[in-house]
């Protein structure tokens, strides 16, 4: 979250970061540093005139007992009359000072982090879109290789390998290798879910595993295992909440609530309507649960009006959020720092906005495993722990030998936390493309003001708040897929990269189409 009082010193840059984030229309008003001074200045009015007003009673107060000392009752009566007044009057200015904040809270919280000045040498380049974002040409690894179908289309650079039969993509590999049944989980949880078995089970098993041992004992993170679900205070410190809900899973006590609320005719009501959505909204067949989404929030909006809070947790998008908040509401000492995390966990994303992309295979699902990667850092070292995270997550690649590219995000198309992000994009022969696999972004004190997350040098003074960087050190899915059309053979088997044969019992390759 921003720091008003960064912004009413640097109302300029912040207005400029804004245009480069490519807010436009209400969004720019709504977030404009005028709007938002001008809320921060009936805040301060308000706390000004709850402070003069309390200030005023305890000097009548004062008074009151100095003319009682005289044996003034007249006075004493008539200043025990104002001092009342006042007192009767703080609950309505002590409600226009909380109103004030959280109007400008309100607002705060859904504005996108400012990026890294475009004006900086390192800074990410200004752009709408994909389209905008940068390759770094210097660390681009690996030879892709292409189809024939691809020779002509694809651009053909250096270093690339002609191969002598058409690449399948990873699900017809899967498929036909029996390692990879869409059907069976798609009865069991809807789309996007995958049931893996045999050989294509195990080497996913080993890519995890393998990806592990690597952060652990070579990059120097510590391995972590943390909760998979979290509550609503850790979402909106990662800043998952407010403003990306319904991109979330949640997980609610539904015996408890329903307890809970047997009193309250509204609240019941709008349970009600949630649950009957949920029931009949068919939701193994319904992309995106779109229905069961609306009938959540409408649910969750009625609770709110009502005063009452339903009882649940969130399934993590990303081990990002549980790994940074280690370190909320709490102070840290600089030599604990930097702290380095890692951890592999099942991910779980409702897709929101993802409806008729990437709908076959597993490129894009709503349970999905990664490594990911969390630094907390102090400030000044945030930009080279960026560059670190990259290495890492990169050597991961390498070591699998899978051919990928690194592209600087453009400012458009950065996440709402990052000021800057590199997104690593892996080749696939069976799509003919490059594909994200993992992102690493450095978050400053974005998510560090949310959390209260904060820190002090050896002689215990406050050094103001540290900054998060968070990557996937990779997606273990996607990591499967690539390995899988990189290392397929003509017969349809898939050869084990020699990094990941300890890790499979010596087994040199999986599958044969039938």
């Amino acid at each position: 979250m921003h720091d008003i009082r960064w912004i009413r010193d640097n109302a300029a840059a912040f207005d400029e970061a804004l245009r480069n984030r490519q807010i436009s229309g209400d969004d720019l008003a709504r977030f404009s540093s005028s709007h938002l001074l001008a809320l921060d200045d009936a805040r301060r009015a308000a706390i000004a005139g709850a402070q003069e007003a309390q200030a005023k009673r305890n000097a009548l107060s004062k008074e009151v007992g100095q003319a009682k000392a005289k044996k003034d009752e007249a006075r004493a009566a008539d200043l025990m009359a104002q001092v009342n007044a006042i007192k009767e009057s703080l609950p309505r200015l002590e409600a226009d000072e909380k109103k004030a904040e959280a109007e400008l809270n309100a607002i705060l919280e859904t504005i996108p982090n400012a990026p890294y000045r475009a004006a900086d040498e390192d800074g990410p380049p200004v752009g709408a879109d994909e389209a905008g974002n940068r390759e770094r040409l210097d660390h681009r690894f690996g030879a892709r290789r292409i189809a024939p179908s691809a020779r002509g289309a694809v651009e053909p650079v250096d270093g690339d390998v002609a191969l002598n039969f058409e690449p399948k993509e990873h699900f017809e590999l899967g498929e036909a290798m029996g390692g990879m049944d869409f059907e069976t989980a798609a009865k069991l949880s809807g789309s996007r879910f995958v049931v893996m078995k045999q050989g294509v089970a195990r080497l996913h098993r080993a890519l995890g595993q393998f990806m592990l041992d690597t952060h652990t004992l070579e990059h120097g993170y510590t391995e972590c295992n943390p909760p998979l679900l979290v509550t609503d205070d850790v979402m909106y410190g990662t800043a998952q909440l407010p403003k990306f809900s319904e991109d979330q899973f949640a997980a609610i006590d539904i015996v408890k609530f329903s307890q809970e609320i047997s009193g309250d005719l509204k609240a019941r009501q709008s349970f009600e309507i949630f649950a009957l959505a949920t029931k009949h909204s068919g939701l193994s067949d319904k992309e995106d649960h779109e229905e069961y989404n609306g009938a959540l929030s409408e649910w969750l909006s009625a609770l709110k009006r009502a005063g009452l809070k339903a009882p649940k947790h969130w399934l993590i998008p990303t081990a990002e959020v549980s790994l940074t908040n280690f370190v909320r509401d709490a102070i840290v000492s600089d030599d604990q720092l930097p702290m380095r995390l890692t951890a592999l966990t099942p991910c779980f994303r409702s897709e929101a906005g993802s409806a008729g992309r990437d709908t076959r295979g597993m490129l894009r699902q709503h349970q999905f495993e990664k490594v990911e990667l969390v630094s907390i850092v102090a400030p000044e070292k945030s930009r080279e722990e960026h560059e670190r995270m990259l290495w890492a997550a990169e050597n991961v690649l390498k070591k699998l030998g899978l051919a990928f590219r690194v592209m600087t995000l453009c400012t458009g198309d950065m996440g709402f936390a990052s000021q800057k992000t590199y997104d690593i994009e892996v080749w696939l022969p069976g799509q003919k493309a490059y594909r994200e696999i993992s992102s690493c972004s450095v978050c400053g004190d974005f998510q560090a003001r949310r959390m209260k997350a904060q820190y002090r040098n050896a002689a215990g003074k406050m050094q103001g708040y540290v900054h998060t960087l968070n990557g996937s050190g990779v997606a273990v899915g996607r990591a499967l897929i690539a390995v899988m059309e990189t290392y397929q053979n003509g017969d349809g088997s898939v050869t084990i990269p020699d990094a990941l044969r300890p890790y499979m019992g010596g087994v040199e390759a999986i599958g044969k189409a039938a």
